[in-house]
């Protein structure tokens, strides 16, 4: 026998690590999305007239260049009051999580989570440890506080809570989320604060009492950046260097790096745009209520509605009328449930006339939102933060 033929026969099918095998997967929607976006929890207007006049400035020189992170870091931080070691610009939330998992997670450790919440959380966990303990909510979906606080170990290690939380527009109060992190010493405590400006309480100014709390925003939801993908981690100096020396010095690209100054600096425009979404979230619930459709009051940009078996049903016909939802029916106690994200007025107004015409044509009654639908899996569909 040949050697080339002896090579053949001891080659063997390379194998990512088991964790990566084992760990949920993401597929991006391939539809188009060339209709009104009450999908994905995105700002559905556009972003400061500031940063559409960087947009004009830049060069084609100026793409050929290396992006530096840390001069619209040292900018950001003195715009939330920190020191500029307490701020690391990072790709979105989603590179922030993985950052996390990356820097504080080794394969014995556990994670904690509560569920339903934003998937990429448990995707970026399951690549580092298979020890992912997930507290579900009841049937009001609220924060599970004393099951969660229970469910704190010695083995814990990395501890994330949205609030708002994504899907259900829930808030954890900053009294459970401090008491949280003091039952965890051992513990990294992230509070994704992404939907923050539409509810106002942070945990921010925590951070120098609370040494084990790192706190993310993101530029992608309020700020309307979600396309150049940038966000952030604040914490205390002594725990954020080691996210740091984990990250790409990269991460950010320059585009986003030369936008981010400018949007951040336009308060007026955030206050505008926070108050549409305000005022447009109180009209959508009103009109839910009057429709008969059940929903979760909710302190984010989106409102989560209970359809019942109708869900897919809805989410067809409000395409078809150019309006797109989400359906968010196999997260887990999620069963039968549908989002729609709030925006400016018109698009709230739009996605209210369409809702109340899709309800009529699916012959939608108020008594099957309670109905199950009998689906409880994995969505493989999610947004980005």
């Amino acid at each position: 026998m040949s050697l080339a033929t002896d090579l053949v026969t001891e080659v063997k099918t390379v194998q990512p690590r088991k964790a990566v095998l084992d760990m949920p997967e993401y597929h991006p929607p391939l539809a188009g999305r060339d209709a009104l976006r009450l999908d994905f929890n995105e700002n559905t207007a556009a972003p400061s007239p500031r940063v559409m006049e960087v947009l004009r400035t830049l060069t084609a020189e100026g793409l050929t260049k290396y992006p530096e992170r840390e001069p619209v870091e040292r900018i950001v931080a003195k715009h939330f009051g920190l020191r500029p070691e307490q701020v690391l610009l990072t790709n979105g939330v989603d590179e922030a999580i993985h950052l996390m998992c990356a820097t504080f997670l080794e394969a014995e450790d556990e994670a904690l989570i509560s569920t339903p919440t934003f998937f990429m959380y448990d995707v970026n966990i399951k690549m580092m440890t298979p020890h992912l303990r997930k507290i579900q909510a009841d049937a009001t979906l609220e924060f599970p506080f004393e099951r969660f606080m229970a469910a704190i170990t010695q083995r814990t290690k990395l501890i994330i809570v949205a609030s708002p939380n994504n899907p259900t527009g829930a808030v954890v109060s900053r009294e459970h989320l401090l008491a949280i992190a003091a039952a965890a010493p051992q513990a990294v405590l992230m509070v994704d604060e992404a939907y923050y400006h539409f509810h106002g309480e942070s945990t921010m100014k925590d951070l120098a009492t609370v040494p084990n709390l790192i706190v993310a925003r993101t530029f992608s939801k309020a700020y309307g950046l979600a396309n150049l993908r940038v966000g952030m981690l604040v914490g205390s100096p002594d725990l954020l260097k080691y996210v740091r020396k984990a990250s790409s010095p990269y991460n950010v690209n320059g585009v986003a790096l030369a936008c981010l100054p400018a949007a951040v600096a336009d308060d007026e425009y955030l206050a505008w745009y926070i108050e549409q979404v305000r005022v447009g979230r109180e009209r959508m619930m009103k009109g839910l209520q009057e429709l008969g459709v059940p929903f979760f009051v909710s302190h984010a940009n989106f409102v989560l509605m209970q359809i019942g078996p109708k869900h897919k049903a809805l989410v067809e016909a409000m395409h078809a009328r150019g309006v797109l939802l989400r359906d968010r029916s196999t997260d887990p106690g999620c069963d039968g449930c549908v989002r729609i994200t709030i925006g400016l007025e018109e698009h709230v107004t739009r996605g209210l006339e369409a809702l109340r015409a899709s309800l009529n044509e699916i012959k939608w009654e108020a008594q099957q939102a309670n109905e199950p639908t009998g689906q409880q899996t994995v969505d493989a569909e999610r947004e980005f933060e």
